[in-house]
């Protein structure tokens, strides 16, 4: 498999959930806390991408920013992509601090999509795919920043100008992709994680 850096994408404001995304409880643990655990179990080096230095927020991950000359998602991405080029990295996961359902074989199954030629391995499901998690080359970096400049922050339009393979995963109950971007959607995660837990 390609060896890879991995990147957890904590930037967004999370204001349909109230704020602090990162750090809302999730079963007796911060959202941030069971995305670092899943991160750790790939076992690549790591980092977390946060907004700005003023997004306070308790991990011990390494910390670095978004680009701030690219708005929205695309600045985490490419401080991510930039990250991993620093440290010759192949290949760059990219994963979300609101996904706590990520499936353990993300990285070896994206890994094997990611063949010589390909610069980006994108996971699907339930007919939807999901451009925080992706493998990408590290040379999608000059992509992203010429569409950047060009006004085209589309993280979906990027990974099809650069070809993404897309890797579908079966269908679930939760959907191992699932985010949580409101109350609601934290408050059907937390009943799934119980019923699971209760089932073993």
């Amino acid at each position: 498999m390609t060896p890879f850096v991995t990147a957890v994408l904590a930037g967004g404001l999370g204001v349909r959930l109230g704020g602090g995304k990162p750090m809302r409880d999730f079963g007796g643990a911060s959202l941030l806390d069971h995305a670092a655990i899943r991160a750790r179990s790939w076992a690549a080096p790591t980092v977390l991408v946060l907004r700005s230095p003023d997004q306070a927020v308790s991990t011990g991950m390494a910390v670095i920013h978004d680009d701030p000359a690219i708005p929205g998602p695309l600045g985490g991405l490419a401080a991510a992509l930039a990250w991993g080029r620093e440290r010759g990295a192949q290949a760059i996961l990219t994963a979300p601090c609101d996904m706590p359902f990520l499936p353990e074989d993300l990285p070896q199954r994206l890994g094997a999509a990611l063949v010589p030629g390909v610069s980006a391995a994108m996971a699907a499901s339930g007919g939807r795919r999901h451009p925080i998690c992706t493998l990408w080359r590290p040379t999608v970096l000059e992509v992203l920043e010429r569409r950047a400049g060009e006004g085209r922050l589309s993280l979906h339009g990027l990974a099809d100008e650069v070809g993404a393979a897309i890797v579908s995963w079966p269908d679930a109950a939760p959907d191992p992709f699932f985010n949580i971007n409101t109350p609601d959607d934290l408050a059907r995660a937390e009943t799934w994680a119980t019923s699971a837990a209760a089932s073993r």
